[in-house]
């Protein structure tokens, strides 16, 4: 995406995106910090606040109407989709101004 993206500004000779376009595209934006998560247990996920969950959808999709986003142009940005089972440490993208851990649901054993 990020290579159809750079190649319809037009440049001669077309470019491609480095080896370490993420890690160059997060450090240019202030807003932007990589974290390495904690696994979250399952249960104690089921407990949040659905409120919240139900809110922040709901922006997501005011969002995409607002700047008229079309579904095929919504993307996984690390494109593996959902993990399932037991989760590891992993890295992840967050709010520059976050603090705390950031948390990955771990769902348990899924056999």
């Amino acid at each position: 995406m990020a290579n159809i993206l750079l190649a319809q500004r037009g440049t001669t000779p077309i470019q491609l995106v480095g080896e370490k376009w993420v890690y160059n595209f997060i450090n240019r934006q202030e807003q932007l910090k990589t974290r390495y998560t904690r696994r979250y247990n399952y249960r104690r996920a089921k407990c949040e606040d659905s409120k919240a969950i139900r809110e922040w959808f709901n922006r997501v999709q005011i969002t995409i109407m607002q700047y008229r986003i079309a579904i095929e142009d919504i993307y996984n940005f690390d494109e593996t989709g959902f993990a399932i089972g037991l989760v590891a440490t992993a890295r992840v993208v967050t709010r520059a101004d976050y603090y705390g851990k950031a948390s990955f649901i771990q769902l348990g054993n899924r056999e």
